[in-house]
């Protein structure tokens, strides 16, 4: 008996270390991300900070970057190697209707994206990127500190704000054309009693959503309004929460 329970246990044993290898191996292929910044409008000075905190990040999380401000590389042969896409503070019309039409295929075979801060200020004519982003940007007050009011931490990029329930911060607090709300999951508003410095409340939305996900057919979507600053991309909370955000996109966490 004490031999078959022996054999048992080391089987079992095995069969625990297998499945551990597995997942193991599973984690560390490589994730192959393109981060797209090209802008037709204004420029934010911390795409360099952001493109800096995805090269360090990508040391530990075994991601492959390529990054480009080409918009014409936007086709079949150069898109399918890639897992997802990152779209980092870029701004104004940029992307031709062929390089469109190769982006939405491209998205539509199950990949991820995530939006950085002025992803939501690009390509207002692209229906298709709009729903993928899921909001578009109206207007903002001027850049100050204000208040982040997180309800709902089920998702992995909340992780690092759990256990708080709200965060104050310096940033750009992105206004949007129509609440994005009835259409994605909401993580965090903005509190907008927070916000002390502006001209007029052309800005105010009541309800004002900041970070947002949602899946569909496939696709997962992450957008996150903070990023204006270099400061952002030197958080640790803000750096945590966006490496997960993009795990998540690329389907390496649930």
């Amino acid at each position: 008996m004490k031999a078959l329970l022996s054999f048992l246990f080391a089987t079992l044993f095995l069969a625990t270390i297998s499945c551990s290898a597995q997942e193991s191996a599973e984690q560390n292929e490589p994730l192959n991300i393109l981060v797209f910044s090209k802008t037709n409008g204004f420029r934010h000075a911390s795409i360099s900070s952001g493109l800096k905190m995805l090269y360090d990040l990508s040391r530990e999380q075994n991601w492959v970057i390529t990054t480009t401000e080409n918009p014409s590389l936007f086709g079949k042969d150069f898109l399918d190697n890639f897992d997802l896409a990152v779209f980092l503070n870029p701004t104004g019309d940029a992307i031709d209707d062929a390089g469109q039409d190769a982006f939405e295929k491209f998205m539509k075979s199950g990949k991820g994206f995530v939006g950085i801060h002025a992803a939501a200020d690009h390509e207002y004519e692209w229906l298709f990127y709009g729903n993928l982003v899921g909001g578009y940007f109206k207007t903002h007050p001027p850049a100050q500190e204000a208040t982040v009011v997180f309800e709902n931490y089920d998702h992995p990029a909340m992780e690092p704000f759990k256990g708080m329930d709200t965060y104050t911060t310096f940033d750009e607090w992105y206004t949007f054309k129509r609440n994005p709300r009835p259409n994605v999951n909401v993580l965090a508003t903005v509190d907008e009693n927070s916000i002390k410095k502006s001209k007029n409340d052309d800005w105010k939305m009541g309800d004002h959503p900041i970070i947002w996900w949602h899946e569909d057919n496939g696709i997962r979507s992450f957008y996150t309004g903070f990023g204006h600053t270099h400061e952002a991309f030197q958080d640790e909370l803000i750096i945590e929460h966006i490496k997960n955000a993009i795990n998540w996109a690329g389907k390496r966490i649930d």
